[in-house]
């Protein structure tokens, strides 16, 4: 019974990865929606395959967290790191289907720019995620965790520019229903990207807790 509730020492980190990959997977799939806007429907359900898959991942680590005794960390830590990687690929999948459900004709160079930004946070993500393993020597993960606060400094920066754009366009007699389409889609695609600064932090605390 007692080796039950023993995990083996990788198989939380094993979660992480997978969770992290599926995520980048889906981000990459919404940077290529909207760099190449084109058969918009399928490549929309590309993204929400890839979200399923990270349901499906982070539910099963969180089964795993009940279940188990021995966690590589603090509970509380594990429940808020899978739930922020799963908001990250969330979100993105909400971005991705409002340009379907919208019918969106055009993508602003904004937009573009944001979803080159959060696929790099991603990225990102992926590679802090994977530096867990070797948390006694965390150099490279808390550079990928300072890479990822500036990116969304830059996402940040994007976003305000990109709705100070939409709203001198509507002002000029532009379409304000599109404003309003843009601007949930913009803040959709930056939430996310600060879902990824939230995983930073996250992983930054396990860091000073264990390093």
């Amino acid at each position: 019974m007692l080796e039950k509730l023993m995990p083996r020492s990788d198989e939380f980190f094993d979660d992480f990865d997978a969770q992290a990959e599926a995520t980048v997977d889906g981000v990459r799939q919404l940077r290529v929606l909207l760099e190449d806007y084109t058969d918009v429907e399928t490549k929309v359900k590309a993204v929400k395959e890839a979200e399923h898959r990270g349901d499906r991942l982070a539910q099963k680590s969180f089964e795993r967290l009940h279940k188990q005794f021995i966690t590589p960390f603090d509970r509380a830590e594990i429940h808020t790191l899978l739930s922020r990687i799963d908001d990250i690929l969330d979100l993105a999948d909400a971005a991705a289907d409002k340009l379907h459900l919208y019918e969106i004709a055009s993508i602003p160079p904004g937009a573009r720019e944001l979803a080159q930004i959060l696929f790099r946070a991603a990225e990102k993500v992926q590679e802090a995620v994977r530096g867990l393993r070797s948390i006694k020597e965390p150099h490279e993960l808390l550079a990928a965790c300072r890479a990822i606060k500036q990116l969304e400094n830059e996402a940040d920066a994007v976003n305000r520019a990109s709705l100070a754009r939409l709203f001198k366009e509507a002002r000029a007699g532009g379409d304000p229903i599109l404003v309003m389409q843009w601007k949930e889609i913009y803040d959709l695609i930056e939430t996310s990207v600060d879902r990824c600064e939230d995983v930073a932090n996250v992983i930054e605390g396990v860091v000073l807790e264990h390093a």
